[in-house]
């Protein structure tokens, strides 16, 4: 009888929900994708959420069940026993059911993500520096250097592969733009690299998911996925305000005394404490 008042009282409440509070709830807290890949990781949460609720089911059932068959009917104690088979190897056994999926396709999933050997459309030299982005265009060879005060723009065109380089001069960040679905450190002298292809035109928000320093909070960028003309247009405008180039590390960031000069003396790019 309380399942079904609770089944009930859940079907009313999502009955009340709109379509896009229904679509929020079924990808459990996850923004909407803007990535071909979403999916991959989308689907790998869902299982993993399936997976709990399965062995907390399971788990309750036993407690539960346990309450129930073995409560107190007296002052004679139960029977005393050393072990009990067939619970043992339940509790062998079953967590095995659950981690050999979840290893697998956690596996599959990562190695699909980090392979890059399709040939991508463009490459993006990502610098993670105290306490801001660079973004080096390497196609095109023009930059966008962010500061603390200043937060830096990643363009993307919509539908086309691109290829994150992700160096860090100073100490480990992590890259991440949560509607792709996917982040990946930036370790000193170890380059990483993923790629992805955003499918969904609009703006995201992007941050440092590693704890890197006292501004680590300042360590924001925005992401502006757009047509190819768009995109085209705004390289065009970084080659007009003198941001040619590409920003080689190491640098210190919002924190570089060269840096902090061409700011000062009004060279596109530069920096400020």
């Amino acid at each position: 009888m309380t399942a079904a008042v609770l089944l009930l009282g859940t079907i009313l409440v999502l009955g009340g929900c709109s379509a896009q509070q229904r679509d929020e709830w079924s990808r459990l807290a996850l923004p909407e994708g803007a990535t071909k890949e979403t999916p991959l990781i989308g689907n790998l949460w869902i299982g993993a959420w399936i997976a709990a609720f399965a062995v907390g089911a399971l788990v309750w059932g036993l407690i539960i069940w346990a309450v129930i068959a073995y409560r107190r009917r007296g002052d004679e104690l139960p029977k005393q026993t050393r072990f009990n088979i067939p619970i043992e190897f339940l509790y062998t056994v079953a967590p095995l059911f659950v981690l050999v999926p979840l290893f697998y396709f956690t596996a599959d999933h990562q190695e699909q993500l980090t392979d890059t050997s399709q040939e991508p459309d463009l490459v993006v030299n990502v610098i993670g520096q105290q306490w801001s982005w660079t973004f080096n265009y390497m196609d095109d060879d023009v930059h966008d250097v962010g500061t603390i005060n200043d937060r830096p723009t990643l363009y993307l065109p919509v539908n086309q592969t691109v290829r994150f380089d992700l160096e860090s001069p100073d100490v480990i960040h992590s890259f991440w733009i949560p509607a792709f679905y996917m982040k990946m450190d930036v370790i000193p002298g170890h380059p990483n690299a993923f790629q992805v292809t955003p499918d969904r035109e609009g703006s995201y928000a992007g941050r440092c998911a590693e704890l890197c320093g006292a501004y680590h909070q300042s360590m924001l960028f925005n992401v502006e996925v757009v047509s190819e003309q768009e995109y085209q247009d705004h390289i065009e405008q970084l080659r007009e305000t003198g941001q040619e180039g590409i920003i080689e590390p190491p640098i210190r960031g919002a924190y570089d005394d060269k840096v902090l000069d061409d700011k000062n003396a009004g060279t596109p790019g530069g920096g400020h404490e």
